[in-house]
């Protein structure tokens, strides 16, 4: 570690992206009371299928901590959160989907969203997640209509008319004949990454799985949704 380094170390002391306390040296990006109390996703329970995508897998439960820490990651430019994010998920992928896929891709904000925001943090999650996994994520999906966010539209009926049709794949060489990993940070219905699987396997896919970093405990919509109105 450079010398540099050091001293921003000192100023500004790296913090656990969870609990958001100073690390320990050798503690990286999340600390080891975090390791062990985060709400993680038992493997037996791990699997989700959808519609469309064939399983979808996530490391850790939308629930107090976690929840916390990615609303910061999603609405507070805490992007550095996006490593530690990578690692758990690539975890996560290689002990359950390890040898299954081909691609890895990510659900793409809207251009109106994205000079928003300023960063697309699927896309950030999907590249350090490829990173940890020693591959690369590719964009293959473009949203191209600006919609109401999906967590204040309403239940899964409601998600799946709202982003109908709002996706497209513009390279379809890209995709044809491939099994895609598609990455996002939060599974709550399904709805999105179903008519993202569906514009994939339109273009050519031979499946689609997907990874997020959580996904809502049974019964937790309110809860999302009381604290994500008008987000994304």
């Amino acid at each position: 570690m450079s010398f540099f380094s050091n001293i921003l170390d000192l100023l500004f002391p790296p913090r656990c992206a969870f609990c958001r306390c100073v690390l320990n040296t050798g503690e990286r990006g999340m600390c080891a009371d975090c390791e062990l109390s985060v709400a993680r996703v038992e493997d037996a329970f791990a699997y989700g299928r959808g519609e469309v995508f064939s399983c979808c897998v996530s490391p850790l439960y939308y629930t107090d901590t976690v929840r916390d820490s990615v609303l910061r990651f999603k609405f507070k430019e805490r992007t550095g959160y996006a490593k530690i994010y990578g690692r758990i998920v690539a975890e996560c992928v290689r002990q359950n989907l390890r040898g299954r896929y081909d691609l890895i891709t990510w659900v793409p904000l809207s251009k109106a969203r994205l000079k928003s925001r300023g960063y697309d943090q699927a896309m950030l999650l999907a590249m350090s997640t490829a990173l940890a996994l020693d591959n690369v994520a590719v964009e293959t999906l473009q949203k191209h209509t600006d919609v109401p966010a999906q967590s204040g539209v309403g239940d899964a009926k409601k998600r799946r008319a709202n982003i109908s049709g709002v996706y497209r794949v513009p390279d379809q060489e890209l995709v044809d004949g491939k099994r895609v990993l598609l990455i996002d940070d939060i599974l709550t219905t399904g709805s999105t990454l179903d008519e993202c699987a569906r514009m994939l396997l339109d273009a050519g896919a031979r499946e689609v799985l997907c990874a997020t970093l959580a996904r809502t405990l049974d019964g937790a919509e309110l809860t999302v949704n009381q604290h994500e109105n008008n987000r994304d």
